[in-house]
């Protein structure tokens, strides 16, 4: 590997050392997909992510080992039992790789400008554009398979217009305006995440054994179906049609095929996705009610991080992230 004098800035540590966290998960989640999965098409995407996984997490050791920063533990086979038998059927293989290319572009688009060193640059346009190109192929398999779930529709539009009332922004009281196109796909687009969060925390949750996890995950449980029924309810609204699969990808087994602390972080990294796509539904959508609502969402799903944090250092189970060094400390 070539040497640098460089060293790595503190934005550069910490995303290099989030990313070995989650693909060091993902390739845990992965092994036990590749254990049960039956069709070969879904097969060969599965395969992709987990190769994309192992490349990560290679070239991040190799990175951290070159500047002698300690390699996380992250998560290992300690973590999967692939003897497990199967707690997703393959439909769920696919929709749950789609939205984990979608989270990933998204963090991968937002890591980027924040990093300066030239091979740091080039890992992350790396992984931009592989996961790009795993999001393309998963889209495609779902679109052949007539399992992909499509934005509703709105007219197109016959004529220029511009605002001229103010009650554009409305949506408390009085007449509201009909949903925008941004507006109409954020709204499903947290539905769907959501109905991934529904079947992935169903699937914990049967197969949990201590108390407070399992009472934490279906708490997460609750929560993702309350979100799914207020966003369908904007929608329904507008005679938008609202299509949901998912509730059948769950089998009935009991047997953990990963640890507790997989789980959680599992759990917890959902929540974090949330927040974000949230904070930016917000940003996108003028209308005051859908502001309002995801803003109290944001609120809503930080509490539950925050409660599934402290379940983590209870046990034990949180890698302390890189951080700044505590002056005070140092100078007693």
């Amino acid at each position: 590997m070539e040497k640098h004098n460089i060293k790595l800035t503190s934005s550069e540590v910490a995303n290099l050392w989030a990313n070995y966290i989650g693909d060091s998960m993902s390739i845990c989640v992965f092994k036990h997909f590749l254990a049960h999965v039956d069709d070969r098409e879904i097969n060969t995407i599965l395969e992709h992510a987990m190769d994309l996984s192992k490349q990560h997490v290679e070239t991040i050791k190799d990175i951290f080992q070159e500047e002698g920063i300690p390699v996380p533990k992250g998560f290992t086979d300690e973590d999967v039992n692939v003897k497990a038998p199967r707690l997703f059927e393959d439909p769920f293989y696919l929709y749950y790789v789609k939205n984990m290319t979608k989270g990933g572009l998204a963090t991968y688009g937002a890591i980027l400008p924040n990093v300066f060193r030239n091979d740091i640059r080039e890992y992350f346009m790396s992984c931009l554009s592989s996961t790009m190109e795993l999001y393309n192929e998963t889209t495609e398999l779902l679109l052949s398979k007539g399992l992909e779930i499509r934005s509703p529709n709105i007219p197109y539009p016959t004529t220029v217009e511009f605002v001229g009332k103010q009650n554009f922004l409305a949506g408390w009281f009085g007449d509201k305006r009909p949903l925008s196109g941004i507006e109409i796909t954020h709204l499903y687009a947290n539905i769907q995440t959501n109905k991934l969060g529904e079947a992935l925390t169903l699937g914990l949750a049967q197969v949990a054994k201590q108390k407070d996890v399992k009472d934490y995950i279906l708490r997460g449980l609750d929560m993702a179906k309350k979100h799914i029924e207020r966003f369908s309810k904007h929608l329904k609204a507008d005679s938008l049609a609202i299509s949901m699969p998912w509730d059948q990808s769950v089998t009935t087994s009991t047997e953990p095929p990963y640890s507790e602390k997989l789980m959680m972080y599992h759990v917890g990294l959902l929540s974090s996705a949330g927040m974000g796509n949230y904070g930016v539904s917000m940003s996108l959508s003028p209308r005051r009610d859908l502001a309002s609502l995801y803003g109290e969402m944001i609120g809503e799903v930080g509490l539950y991080a925050e409660d599934g944090a402290n379940i983590n250092i209870k046990y034990k189970w949180m890698e302390r992230p890189p951080q700044a060094a505590d002056r005070d400390e140092l100078t007693q």
